[in-house]
């Protein structure tokens, strides 16, 4: 079983700054070997790619996050990362980890809101 526990979520102003994290763990998951990402879906939206990371560093984002967004991991750790800075109030949804194999967390409400 592969469980994609994410934190960091939470109310931030227009402007500001937020952290997530995801972390990994399953006795048949080899997290290095495995490609994350993060998902958002906003209300009334489908579900969209934020960011991806492969199991060697390659990234690619979403065209609304680029320049704004940075994916990282930490294989050491078994998590992976998403800085957001500079955050719209368009960037508010439920941010959801991923991993190859189809693994999803729980989701993490973000909050861009004066």
């Amino acid at each position: 079983q592969v469980q994609l526990v994410e934190s960091g979520g939470g109310l931030v102003q227009p402007g500001g700054s937020l952290r997530l994290s995801c972390a990994a763990s399953g006795t048949i998951f080899s997290f290095r070997f495995n490609t994350m990402g993060w998902y958002r879906q906003a209300p009334g939206k489908e579900r969209e790619l934020v960011a991806i990371i492969s199991s060697g560093g390659s990234t690619n984002y979403g065209n609304s996050v680029k320049g704004r967004f940075t994916i990282s991991r930490d294989n050491g750790k078994n998590t992976v990362y998403l800085q957001m800075n500079s955050l719209k109030p368009e960037d508010t949804a439920v941010y959801y980890c991923w991993a190859s194999g189809a693994y999803w967390g729980q989701g993490t409400q973000v909050t861009v809101s004066s």
